[in-house]
């Protein structure tokens, strides 16, 4: 197992692989190796003095014009190939929704193991020790691999980026021939897409079963709007309702804003979840006994189309100074 050495990083969202290079960079530390990031794309050369600056010693670029789009065969092979050539010890993938994809697969083609969602990393005895909650976010499982490479997906949000300290590093341009993907793109298709991510947002007004009807989220829009948030919802909105295509929870978007204001949602262990890491969470919720108000900082019990409205209404008129 000596053959294997160095901390590698990769994601498809830029902003995600500087999350995972903070972490990275941590571990490469410790264990006293190299920090490598995996740059894939078409014309990629520009970002990776960026890489550099946030904590990798060393950028892989791989540029070919079978990977200017996210195809899972031929990104999946290329990284596969880079990872058979170079032989790293750890390999952290973002957790998106392409890179949950492509995880599995390269660890099958490498025949090692793959840990998802791992929300803490550390190194004890010289291995990569991988956590992730289990049962609905209930419990900590702490896993180990036996062999070599060890890879793990990250979600975003879990860890900081390091600063950009004007450091300076390699960047290698590999000349790998990446798979041809079985798929073609027919028609691609613009959806609406909110001006900032959930998971950016500093405040979110977030809506669950207690919101009766779609059209009334406009009551939570203005509360949102007011406090310059963003609007969220619970699974069972998008899952049951078919309102929405996307949710916060457990298996969603985990957030962490300075505010999270719950209107209506019971708060089962899966949302919980997905919001543990905001800094500041409003409950409001007509059930005395809803289990969000175990997690709550603060709480009013009442209907929520009685008492956002009023809030908007108080928080619209300080605002104006009246």
């Amino acid at each position: 197992m000596s053959e294997f050495q160095g901390v590698w990083v990769f994601s498809e969202s830029r902003d995600l692989m500087l999350e995972l290079l903070g972490k990275g960079s941590e571990l490469a530390k410790k264990l006293r190796v190299e920090l490598t990031a995996v740059l894939m794309g078409r014309n990629v050369k520009d970002q990776a003095g960026r890489l550099i600056e946030h904590g990798a010693d060393k950028v892989y670029m791989v540029a070919d014009p079978a990977l200017e789009r996210f195809y899972i065969e031929p990104y999946t092979s290329a990284l596969a190939q880079l990872v058979q050539q170079h032989k790293p010890e750890i390999l952290l993938i973002g957790s998106t929704r392409r890179g949950r994809a492509m995880a599995p697969r390269l660890a099958t083609r490498l025949e090692t193991g793959c840990v998802p969602d791992c929300t803490e990393l550390s190194i004890e005895d010289g291995r990569l020790v991988m956590s992730r909650m289990v049962y609905g976010g209930n419990a900590l499982a702490k896993e180990i691999c036996r062999v070599k490479p060890q890879i793990a997906t990250v979600p975003p949000r879990v860890f900081q980026k390091l600063e950009s300290r004007g450091r300076k590093g390699q960047v290698v341009e590999v000349d790998i021939k990446p798979e041809k993907s079985g798929t073609e793109v027919v028609e691609t298709r613009e959806i609406e897409a909110a001006k900032v991510k959930v998971e950016e947002a500093k405040v979110i007004v977030a809506g669950g079963r207690g919101v009766e009807k779609k059209e009334d989220f406009r009551i939570l829009e203005d509360l949102a709007e007011i406090l310059g948030g963003q609007i969220g919802n619970s699974r069972p909105l998008a899952e049951d309702r078919k309102w929405f295509t996307e949710w916060i929870g457990l298996s969603g978007h985990k957030v962490r804003p300075m505010l999270y204001v719950a209107c209506g949602i019971s708060g089962v262990i899966q949302h919980v979840a997905g919001i543990r890491d905001s800094q500041v969470i409003v409950a409001i919720n007509k059930d005395a006994e809803a289990p969000i108000l175990e997690v709550a900082d603060y709480i009013v019990v009442g209907d929520l189309y009685e008492i956002v409205p009023a809030l908007s209404s108080v928080l619209r008129r300080l605002l104006k100074g009246g």
